[in-house]
């Protein structure tokens, strides 16, 4: 209850106060903060997936703009010797607004991607978008089949129905490609799972029916237990390290990321930033309340 509250206060608290929590989880607000930020990152082992900040957008016009913003960054990216890839969420290029337009400002985003030898993946947000969502990559990688990929979360039940479904598009040559993550968004309990142990059941169920049919898969997940079972199933199925990764986010879990590197595991850290940093961190403070004391103990806790 108390984390819930001081969560549902947070956006109307100053913003340099919100900046002492979230600078920990977010790479700057310039391009030049995350390109500094993936390169370290990159010198520690890992590969990066470059996120700018922004979502589910009210007018068209803002969906230009972050068109542009997407292209100029692939742009000055490819001039980097950074080893990392983008992510970017359908809702801020007008998902809800124009199904159609929204489409179109992707499909020139990977399209630059694919002529630079890059690679999109497509954020999964909450289930008012999922079918939406998945027809945007099946109709992206019908026309660019080796330069994107697809979020999909273990607590919604109908993902692992969904994955099936995908195969009719899947082959040896352009496999399918999905981050597999547990979920963060509230949903309602008839159409996600909300026990901790039953979502992360379904998480290894899906995981390993990826793992089975040759699916490359991002094992994107913080949970220890979770990692462990997961190498146990990479053993169990010789899965070889070109077909999986682990993933985890800017600034969590650093010592389970540098173990699971050390292992010779391959890993990729999501790398957001941008000016949007202020409504993505109380956003997923609303959706992740426990994420509270967090931000107590940055405040408090000078580390």
């Amino acid at each position: 209850m108390i984390n819930q509250l001081i969560a549902a206060t947070l956006p109307y608290m100053p913003k340099r106060l919100v900046w002492i929590f979230s600078k920990k989880y977010i790479a700057g607000v310039e391009v030049s903060d995350a390109l500094r930020e993936s390169a370290r990152l990159n010198a520690e082992g890992c590969t990066v997936t470059m996120d700018i900040l922004g979502e589910y957008v009210s007018k068209m016009a803002e969906a230009d703009s972050y068109r542009v913003q997407y292209l100029d960054f692939i742009e000055q990216f490819s001039s980097e010797n950074i080893r990392g890839n983008f992510s970017l969420k359908p809702s801020m290029f007008g998902l809800l607004l124009d199904k159609e337009a929204c489409y179109h400002n992707i499909r020139e985003i990977v399209k630059l991607a694919a002529q630079k030898n890059n690679f999109i993946r497509i954020d999964m947000e909450d289930s008012t978008c999922t079918d939406d969502e998945i027809l945007l990559y099946k109709r992206l990688k019908n026309e660019f089949p080796q330069s994107v990929g697809l979020v999909l979360q273990a607590y919604m039940k109908r993902t692992l129905t969904d994955v099936k479904d995908m195969m009719e598009v899947h082959t040896a040559d352009s496999p399918l490609s999905f981050r597999l993550c547990k979920g963060i968004y509230i949903e309602d309990k008839s159409i996600a799972y909300k026990g901790h142990q039953e979502i992360r059941d379904h998480y290894l169920e899906d995981l390993e029916f990826m793992l089975q049919n040759g699916i490359n898969v991002g094992i994107a997940t913080h949970d220890s237990w979770l990692v462990e079972q997961a190498m146990l199933l990479l053993e169990k199925h010789n899965t070889p390290k070109h077909q999986y990764e682990f993933q985890m986010l800017f600034g969590v879990s650093p010592k389970l990321r540098r173990s699971i590197v050390a292992k010779g595991h391959p890993m990729r850290i999501y790398v957001p930033f941008g000016k949007q940093w202020f409504g993505y961190s109380t956003r997923r403070l609303k959706e992740n309340p426990n994420m509270v004391w967090d931000i107590i103990k940055a405040i408090f806790i000078r580390s």
